[in-house]
């Protein structure tokens, strides 16, 4: 019954339909786990003659008189007078005229709202209301908006909270008439003292009371948890009995490699030797790898990657670089081709606006790219390895079609950004996990300061100074493109806007203009002028946030910073400081408030990206660890990531589990785990 189309809802419009659709409710089952960020308590009911100012009540009874009333200053009244057998009060709403036609004359309403004086007379200012069955009007199982603790959803597509609430209420109607299936066994449950799951649906969105609403999470957030952690061990347990499409052969080049890292241009970190070793190791095995290289910004992942890409090229197979932006592919060829110029490797680019390579990819053994190495016209050789970077950026299905393009080659895939480790194994239980938390030696550490709004024409006066000296560059990143309009945004610097007065503040020098609407071929041009040092300072939007490496680059400056996770401004910090030169990075802010202080002071103080992620983690929540555009990292509707113990917990029980029961004898269960395993690349 769960899995019924959202569209055989009883009662419910094509329009709504389309608008659940659109952000993801296809299913009664989908509609369910939309939860509420909220509760308000309308539980008091009460008798007309009982209601006491300042309390919020509901009210049943019925409907004596309903009008429009006009001010002289347009605002409309709807005068609305209900009666029960002890007393009237009058309950007015404003500005909402077609609301007369829903309150006829004799209709019996339940009211929820805060109780008002006005002089003598008592009124009731309402929150919620409901048309409803006179005899049963007093009976908490048939009302949905008012005379309980009702959910308050968030708002989406303009569905208001109320249709939302509707609508999952005649879900778990129909639900309430067939019990579901338990998904978990008795002893779990017991052993975690959680409530069934049918009752955790019931008092998740209609709670008898907010200890019942906290059960239900608690039991929810457990089922979320357990079920992407046994995914995560299931894939875990599939792929290792797997073999690899293309085997590697390692000791015949143990030389050659041991040469091409002693002939890099600088000493590898000893958490890059670290790394390299643990790659090889995968690479020996008949498995596939599949590892998980986290490495702060500017910690050489590329490099590291480079290594293995050699080992695939002396075995003879191709590799396959993928990155999600064509600046970030872009980068990695240079990059790729500058470690790789004296060697006979051969390095193609395929993005949106070059596609160097046709069709056949044979005359190439490293093969770097965004999802134009997708297009299914590409056929690949021998594929060894592939390395897929920042890879939460690609949908799933992308992934899936970029793996069974490559057989079961080797996978290793990248982020730069830092994760809590606790987050990563949660998320990422099924990769082995590598971290290089290192940096390259001869880096200084980024000096970074907030600075006051008083201050910033002395900034801009310093920052003119070491244009002139010391030959500096400097990006300059601002949240928006466009100027808004939105009241909370007004404050926020818009790049365009910006552009114009930095070229009259910075008139002597070369600025330039990059944002996501440039087209990719300008985009590249702008940024070879600024690596080429013909551009002095580059405006941007966040598009800089990853893939830009420019040397000469030592003054980071971020507007309007905190609208920026910890995280994210830590990637755009990354962009300076790529060399040995002491570098910059000057945080502005619109925003004085303590609590915006206290968390851009930490970032000016904190320089290691996972210290960063954690405190974001902790003060703003899992969603706001990755960014705006990095989202696609935490996509849980109801757990917490900070809840280590809930962690733990679950993953003891899946532990319990998979030694005791066989997931095929659990349909309901095995359905659930089945979009993680598909998430998670799966190697069918």
């Amino acid at each position: 019954m769960l899995e019924n189309s959202i569209e055989s809802l009883p009662g419910t419009s094509s329009t709504t339909i389309r608008k659940f659709k659109s952000f993801g409710i296809n299913t009664y089952f989908d509609l369910l786990n939309y939860f509420p960020t909220r509760y308000e308590n309308y539980s008091i009911i009460s008798k007309i003659d009982r209601i006491q100012v300042g309390e919020i009540v509901t009210i049943s009874g019925k409907i004596v008189e309903a009008k429009n009333q006009y001010t002289r200053s347009k605002i409309t009244i709807q005068n609305v007078v209900i009666t029960d057998n002890t007393g009237t009060v009058e309950v007015n709403w404003f500005n909402q005229p077609y609301l007369i036609r829903v309150f006829k004359i004799g209709v019996n309403i339940s009211v929820a709202g805060l109780v008002k004086q006005f002089g003598a007379k008592i009124s009731i200012e309402p929150k919620e209301y409901e048309i409803v069955n006179f005899d049963r009007s007093n009976d908490r199982s048939v009302l949905k908006h008012t005379g309980r603790i009702i959910p308050i959803y968030s708002e989406k597509r303009g569905l208001s909270t109320k249709t939302i609430r509707e609508k999952i209420y005649a879900v778990l109607d129909v639900a309430c008439l067939r019990k579901q299936a338990e998904t978990l066994p008795k002893e779990i449950i017991l052993f975690n003292n959680l409530i069934d799951e049918d009752a955790a649906y019931q008092q998740i969105h209609f709670p008898d009371n907010l200890n019942m609403a906290n059960k239900a999470r608690g039991r929810l957030a457990f089922d979320e948890l357990f079920s992407l952690q046994l995914a995560n061990n299931l894939i875990k347990k599939e792929w290792q009995k797997e073999k690899v499409g293309n085997v590697f052969k390692i000791s015949n080049f143990e030389f050659l490699i041991s040469n091409f890292i002693n002939n890099l241009p600088f000493k590898l970190t000893s958490d890059q030797n670290k790394v390299i070793k643990e790659i090889v190791n995968d690479l020996k095995k008949i498995t596939p790898m599949n590892r998980f290289l986290q490495g702060d910004v500017g910690s050489g992942k590329t490099v590291v990657a480079a290594v293995a890409c050699y080992l695939s090229f002396l075995n003879c197979y191709q590799s396959i670089i993928m990155a999600p932006t064509e600046i970030l592919a872009n980068q990695h060829y240079q990059t790729i081709s500058a470690l790789f110029k004296n060697l006979p490797v051969k390095i193609g680019l395929q993005t949106g606006s070059n596609k160097s390579i046709k069709v056949k990819t044979q005359n190439n053994n490293i093969i770097i790219g965004t999802h134009a190495l997708l297009s299914e016209k590409l056929k690949f050789k021998k594929v060894g390895l592939v390395v897929i970077d920042e890879q939460h950026r690609f949908g799933v299905n992308q992934r899936a079609f970029l793996k069974e393009k490559t057989l079961n080659s080797h996978l290793l895939t990248m982020t730069a950004t830092p994760i809590p480790r606790t987050v990563a194994l949660t998320l990422y239980g099924e990769l082995d996990q590598s971290y290089i938390a290192e940096m390259p030696q001869g880096r200084q550490i980024i000096k970074t300061f907030l600075i006051p709004k008083e201050k910033r024409l002395d900034g801009y006066t310093w920052i003119k100074k070491q244009i002139r000296q010391n030959k500096a560059q400097v990006f300059i990143v601002c949240p928006l493109i466009e100027e808004s309009e939105s009241e909370t945004l007004k404050s926020v610097k818009a790049v365009k806007i910006e552009f114009e007065n930095l070229k009259k503040i910075f008139s002597e020098f070369k600025l330039g203009l990059l944002h996501g609407k440039i087209r990719s071929s300008e985009k590249q041009t702008i940024m070879s002028g600024f690596k080429n040092n013909k551009i002095d300072i580059l405006v941007s939007t966040p598009v800089v946030e990853v893939g830009i490496d420019i040397p000469g680059a030592t003054i980071m400056i971020i507007e309007g910073a905190e609208r920026f996770g910890l995280a994210q401004l830590h990637q755009l910090r990354g962009r300076v400081g790529r060399s040995n030169k002491q570098s910059y990075c000057f945080l502005y802010s619109e925003n004085v408030t303590e609590k915006t202080i206290k968390r851009l002071d930490y970032f000016c103080k904190n320089n290691l990206g996972v210290k960063l992620a954690e405190f974001d983690l902790i003060n703003r929540g899992a969603g706001n660890i990755f960014g705006t555009q990095q989202h696609g990292f935490v996509n849980l509707k109801i757990a917490n990531l900070f809840d280590f113990e809930l962690i733990n917990r679950t993953k003891k029980a899946v532990e319990h589990f998979v030694e005791k029961y066989n997931i095929e004898e659990w349909n309901e269960l095995n359905k659930r785990i089945e979009k993680y395993k598909v998430k998670n690349i799966s190697r069918d």
